[in-house]
């Protein structure tokens, strides 16, 4: 009872996204947890020696990162567990932090720096130009503790989405050609395998998050 009294505004946030998850109300959330899956791909290229051609999101929820060099083993692996660590990365700086709005504002800036550097297709320069302005405007513009709850909104939303696409494109399709099947290919193991591991590692890491950042009331004082 005392977890439900301390936590219940996160508690009904993860019911109300698991509940609207089909419609169209989550679809934004979505294409932005796609947003930092071809992200994550471009960083790690970029990290380990190569580098960002170009990146693309479509309204389909589906997205390419066109990279060369670095590592591939890295590259490919950064997709699902990369957009992951992002969303912990954000729903830590909300539960923990308390610079919500440069947080969002900063996301939103990050967006269109990519917009402009990498993205070429109208599909997703529509996608990233509206996203990037609208977080830019939401942390200019909207109190600290909505700018809170976004946070935690879009965090959380990478935490769901990544397990259930790790999930659905591995295990349930494993003839699709996901990363994990061109890891099987290019590295070796089955898609099966990787995605297993990775469906291992993004559980520890989701429960780590919330060991770590949740304490004894996560809850959001709007008055402040």
């Amino acid at each position: 009872m005392a977890f439900l009294r301390g936590h219940w505004q996160l508690i009904a946030l993860t019911v109300a996204v698991f509940a609207l998850w089909s419609t169209p109300v989550v679809m934004p959330l979505k294409l932005l947890v796609v947003f930092f899956h071809e992200l994550s791909h471009g960083l790690a290229a970029v990290l380990t020696g190569g580098s960002i051609e170009s990146i693309s999101v479509n309204f389909q929820q589906g997205g390419e990162a066109w990279t060369r060099g670095g590592s591939r083993f890295l590259t490919l692996t950064a997709g699902y567990l990369g957009s992951l660590l992002i969303g912990v990365g954000l729903l830590l700086a909300a539960l923990r932090g308390r610079a919500d709005r440069s947080v969002l504002m900063g996301l939103g800036a990050l967006m269109l720096i990519v917009l402009v550097l990498y993205v070429r297709d109208f599909a997703a320069i529509l996608i990233c130009g509206a996203t990037g302005a609208a977080l830019i405007a939401a942390g200019r513009f909207l109190s600290a503790p909505i700018c809170d709850l976004l946070l935690r909104l879009i965090g959380l939303s990478s935490m769901i989405y990544v397990p259930y696409d790790i999930f659905d494109d591995t295990l349930r399709r494993a003839s699709l050609r996901s990363d994990a099947r061109m890891l099987a290919e290019e590295i070796g193991g089955t898609t099966m395998m990787w995605g297993v591991l990775w469906l291992i590692v993004s559980f520890a890491v989701i429960f780590w998050c919330l060991r770590k950042g949740l304490g004894r009331d996560s809850n959001i004082s709007f008055g402040r």
